[in-house]
């Protein structure tokens, strides 16, 4: 079952095969279970595999079908969901040692929705503690492999969810994009990671980062399977005050109907120079390349705030976390450490965050409460936001130029594990790319665009698009995608990593 050709097949072609009968979803679960088992040990993707409540999803698909109802385009289909979503019944970390063994009582709104179009949650991934991280690795369980070369880290937060896509333990896969975090981990993986339009998915039940950059998203091998899944899990929610009340842009069909022809398609000078891999800036410019070929017309941009976009970011995220990071004080759920009736119930407090939280989790909160600090909060946290609005002011005079931008996801491939760990200025710099898209609310996809040569590692192409256009990114995807398969195959299916 570990070499099953189940596991190969995409989440629409599975999909397909489920609803005519040529395969049971208990068949597709049980071969994705058995690749679990058989690869997980050295990939650490998951944090917890839901085995049993898998099959029972399956089971209760196979009724449906069985009984003549009408399936949903991903019933049966398994997929990987990121730690940082409630899941009733089942454990939800969040990559952290103070929210160990915590079973939440309630299912996230994008749990809900997946569970109602039937797919199959496998269980939960691996990510970064309370989602601050670009490698993975600041897991208080331990860090992911990158399923290209398991000595290298898998991008982060998300490296969990990338990893188990990668490495064929899941068809699909959930994560959450507060300045990168599912399209970083997307590009080192050379899989397909999508950042919806900030309040195109529910935050309800998605544990808080930072309120006004956290979004939820789908990750996938395809551009249609992770269009998809955004149809799934997309769309309005009373119970999240920020998530947009409009309809769903039509992102499946525009994956199935990809093109350029007529587009136009931004380059920004900020995002290259310095910095960047020399491999990563070949396979861009031969994706922009490719672009011409297929009919769009390519033009110069200047954003020259985005250069400041890096330090906005890392004031305005840590900020939000220190404040909603509060919550957690050993007093009301989680770990609560200190409590032998010696303590205090702020010295209860201190002595749970002491032990619960990691380094870089208790790096942000203090950088966020010092911004917001009374006599710093206008020279920092306020100055920020100015630059933010500067930001989005330059993607509105972007986007009357052009149809959609383009980048490198990422500066660099996949680095080793370690390499960055005592440097947080460069591990920061990894979401140089993706941060200004937060900043700003606007929707956009890494695929993939090849392998750099020194390293034979994946490179992403990003593809950047207004609010609520996130449609363009699917058109321009798959379109890209195609172009790709029939010139060079998929590198990531034809060309699977070993493990």
């Amino acid at each position: 079952m570990t070499d099953s050709p189940i596991i190969k097949l995409t989440a629409a072609e599975t999909a397909a095969k489920i609803a005519s009968g040529e395969l049971t979803a208990v068949e597709v679960t049980e071969a994705h279970l058995a690749r679990i088992e058989a690869v997980d040990e050295k990939v650490h993707a998951f944090l917890h595999v839901d085995r049993e409540g898998a099959l029972a999803q399956a089971r209760a698909v196979d009724e449906k079908r069985a009984k003549g109802e009408k399936l949903g385009p991903l019933a049966g289909v398994p997929l990987a969901l990121k730690d940082i979503f409630t899941t009733e019944g089942v454990p939800t970390t969040v990559g952290s040692k103070i929210l160990e063994g915590w079973i939440p009582p309630y299912d996230a709104t994008v749990t809900k929705r997946l569970k109602a179009a039937d797919v199959v949650i496998l269980g939960k991934t691996n990510m970064d503690e309370f989602a601050m991280g670009s490698s993975t690795e600041n897991s208080a369980y331990g860090p992911t492999g990158n399923p290209w070369d398991l000595t290298k880290i898998p991008g982060g937060s998300g490296g969990g969810s990338s990893a188990a896509l990668a490495s064929f333990q899941a068809p699909l896969a959930i994560g959450t994009d507060t300045g990168g975090s599912i399209r970083q981990p997307a590009a080192v993986t050379g899989t397909v990671g999508v950042k919806p339009t900030y309040g195109g998915v529910s935050r309800y039940g998605m544990v808080a980062f930072s309120s006004s950059l956290d979004q939820g998203g789908p990750c996938a091998r395809t551009v249609l399977d992770a269009a998809l899944l955004h149809e799934v899990i997309a769309g309005h929610d009373p119970m999240d005050s920020t998530s947009i009340d409009a309809p769903v842009p039509p992102v499946v069909e525009a994956a199935r109907n990809g093109s350029v022809e007529g587009m136009r398609v931004g380059v920004v000078k900020q995002f290259r120079g310095e910095g960047y891999q020399a491999g990563v800036i070949q396979r861009f410019d031969e994706s922009v390349t490719l672009l011409k070929e297929l009919g769009a017309e390519i033009v110069e941009l200047d954003c020259p705030s985005f250069d400041l976009a890096l330090s906005a970011y890392y004031l305005i995220a840590p900020s939000e976390c220190s404040s909603n990071l509060a919550r957690f004080d050993g007093l009301r759920y989680g770990l609560r450490a200190g409590d032998d009736g010696t303590h205090s119930a702020e010295e209860v407090t201190s002595l749970t965050r002491e032990a619960g939280f990691g380094p870089e989790v208790k790096r942000r909160i203090m950088l966020g409460t010092y911004a917001l600090s009374s006599g710093y909060y206008d020279a920092y946290y306020g100055s920020a936001q100015k630059v933010r609005t500067l930001i989005k002011q330059d993607f509105d005079k972007a986007f009357e130029q052009v149809d959609v931008i383009v980048s490198p996801t990422t500066p660099t491939t996949a680095f080793p594990i370690g390499e960055r760990a005592d440097d947080p200025m460069a591990m920061y710099l990894a979401d140089l790319c993706t941060i200004p898209t937060n900043l700003a609310g606007n929707a956009a996809m890494s695929l993939p665009c090849g392998l750099a040569p020194e390293d034979n590692l994946p490179v992403g192409l990003q593809i950047i698009a207004p609010v609520m256009k996130d449609d363009r990114l699917y058109k321009v995807g798959a379109a890209v995608e195609a172009a790709f398969v029939e010139k060079w195959g998929h590198p990531l299916i034809e060309e699977a990593p070993s493990l």
